[in-house]
C-alpha cells in the first residue's frame, strides 16, 4: 500500500507516464492483460516438464499438436511474443524498412505494435471500422466489424498496393470489441474476390469466439473450438500474443498457411529470434502455451471471464462514468472525452485521468488515444484490462470505489503536454508535464 503523496512523488519521478511507474509502487495494476495472468496448476506442471532440447524439443512437439488442433493451420513458428510474429508478417508480406513505401495494409483498427511494425515497413496501416464501432455509446454486438463497404471501395481505388488484409478479434482500439463470425466471412469473400490475403491479429480469439457464440444469431448451439475452427478457416495465417489468449507469460504464434511464404519467415525467424523448434523461447514456455490455449476454451473459464469484465462496467456505467459499450471481453474503457470534456484531445484527456486513477488509488490503467494512436485516436479512452485468473471482485469492488471518487472533482483536472518522445511506439517511454 502507499499513500496519496508517495504516489503523486512516483508519478513526478517517472515524468507522469505510467508505464515508467516501479510495479511495487502499484496497489492494483490494470495497465496491460498481456502476459499479467495467472497460470494454472496444469502450467506449472507442465513447466517442471520443459524439454530444453536445442532443436525438436518434446515441448515443441506439445505446442505444435495443441496448435493444428486449434486452428487446422500446419505451418506454425513460436515466437517469443506477438510483436514478433507481426514483424516476421511484414518482413515476409511487405519486405524491410522503406520496401513498402505506397503499400497499405486495411484493419478493423491496428493495435500499437501491430500500426508500428507495418509503418516501419513503409507502408500505411488503414483504420476500417464501421461507424457505430467508433461510438462509445453505442450499443451493438458487434462493434469490431471491419466495415466491408470501405474495404470494397479501397480495394477498387488502391487494390495493387494491399499486399494483405488483417482483422483484430477481438478489436483492441475499439473497447475490446468482438467481430462476427458473418463479418469475416464478408472479409474473405471480398479478399478472394481481389485476389487478396487475410490474417488475424488473433491473440483474444477465444473470447472472440465467446461473443459469436453468446450473441450471433445461429451460433449458441456451437461448442467455442468449433468456432474458433471456423474462424481460423477463413485466414490465410495470424499473429497471436499467447500472452492474452495462450494464458502464459511470454510467447507468440505466427501461422502462414502458404508454404513458401512460411519457408521465409522460418528463416527470418533463425536469424533473429532462434531455431524453428523454439523461437526464441524456453521449453518450459512452450509447455505452457500448449496448456494455455486447451485451457482457454473452457466455457466455464470465459463464461467467468467475460462476466467479471461486465460487473466492472456495469458498476462504471451506474455510477455515472461513460465507457465503451458494450464492455468488451479483456477490459472496460472509460470513455475521457465523456468525463473531462474540458480537456482537448490535443491535451489528452485520456492521460490525465489515468495519471488521477493512479495518485487517487495506486491503480495503474492504459491511456488508449491520442497519446498512443496519435492522429489515428478515434476515441479518448482509458483501458481498464483485467489480468487473467488473477484478482477476485473484492481487488474489482476496490477500483469502482477509486473511480467515482475520481468522477467527483473530475472537473477540476488539467490535461498534459509532452516534453519529450521516441519515434515510433511513444506511449511507453514519452515524458510528460501537465499543463
Amino acid at each position: 500500500m502507499t499513500t496519496k503523496e508517495q504516489r503523486l512523488a512516483s508519478l513526478q519521478r517517472a515524468h507522469f507516464n505510467l508505464f515508467q511507474i516501479p510495479a511495487t509502487d502499484v496497489i492494483i495494476d490494470l495497465l496491460t492483460d498481456s502476459g499479467t495472468g495467472a497460470m494454472s496448476s496444469e502450467q506449472w506442471a507442465g513447466i517442471m516438464r520443459g524439454d530444453e532440447s536445442y532443436a525438436g524439443a518434446t515441448s515443441y512437439y506439445r505446442f505444435l499438436d495443441q496448435l493444428e488442433k486449434l486452428t487446422g493451420m500446419r505451418n506454425i513458428l513460436p515466437t517469443h511474443q506477438g510483436r514478433a510474429s507481426e514483424r516476421l508478417l511484414v518482413e515476409v508480406l511487405i519486405g524491410s524498412p522503406a520496401d513498402g513505401n505506397g503499400m497499405i495494409v486495411p484493419n478493423n483498427a491496428h493495435f500499437d505494435t501491430t500500426r508500428a511494425n507495418i509503418e516501419h515497413s513503409g507502408a500505411e496501416a488503414i483504420d476500417l471500422l464501421t461507424d457505430e464501432g467508433a461510438r462509445s455509446e453505442t450499443i451493438a454486438p458487434f462493434k469490431g466489424d471491419l466495415d466491408v463497404a470501405k474495404l470494397v471501395r479501397l480495394l477498387n481505388e488502391r487494390a495493387d498496393d494491399v499486399p494483405f488484409v488483417m482483422v483484430t478479434v477481438t478489436c483492441n482500439s475499439n473497447g475490446g470489441q468482438p467481430v462476427s463470425l458473418a463479418n469475416l466471412k464478408q472479409v474473405r469473400e471480398i479478399c478472394d474476390a481481389y485476389g487478396k490475403l487475410l490474417f488475424l491479429d488473433a491473440c483474444r480469439f477465444a473470447e472472440n469466439a465467446w461473443f459469436i457464440k453468446t450473441r450471433e444469431p445461429g451460433q449458441a448451439s456451437k461448442s467455442v473450438p468449433r468456432i474458433v475452427r471456423e474462424m481460423f478457416d477463413l485466414a490465410d495465417g495470424a499473429t497471436i500474443s499467447a500472452k492474452k489468449d495462450g494464458l502464459v507469460n511470454i510467447g507468440g504464434v505466427l501461422l502462414i498457411r502458404d508454404d513458401a511464404k512460411f519457408a521465409s519467415a522460418s528463416n527470418l525467424l533463425i536469424l533473429t529470434e532462434g531455431f524453428v523448434t523454439y523461437g526464441g523461447l524456453a521449453g518450459r514456455d512452450l509447455e505452457a502455451m500448449a496448456i494455455g490455449f486447451e485451457e482457454v476454451m473452457h466455457e466455464d473459464y470465459l463464461r467467468y471471464r467475460i462476466r467479471s469484465t461486465e460487473y466492472l462496467g456495469e458498476k462504471l456505467t451506474e455510477g455515472g462514468i461513460a465507457i465503451v459499450q458494450p464492455p468488451g471481453g479483456h477490459a472496460v474503457y472509460i470513455d475521457a472525452s465523456a468525463l473531462l470534456p474540458h480537456i482537448p484531445p490535443h491535451e489528452f484527456p485520456g492521460q490525465a485521468l489515468a495519471c488521477a486513477l493512479y495518485e487517487q488509488g495506486g491503480i495503474r490503467t492504459c491511456e488508449i488515444g491520442s497519446v498512443m494512436m496519435g492522429e489515428h485516436a478515434v476515441m479518448q479512452l482509458v483501458r481498464l484490462a483485467i489480468p487473467r485468473r488473477t484478482y477476485t471482485q473484492s481487488h474489482i469492488d476496490y477500483v469502482i470505489e477509486v473511480a467515482l471518487e475520481v468522477k467527483q472533482f473530475a472537473d477540476t483536472l488539467k490535461g498534459f503536454r509532452i516534453v519529450e518522445e521516441p519515434e515510433a511506439l511513444r506511449h511507453f517511454t514519452a515524458k510528460f508535464e501537465p499543463l
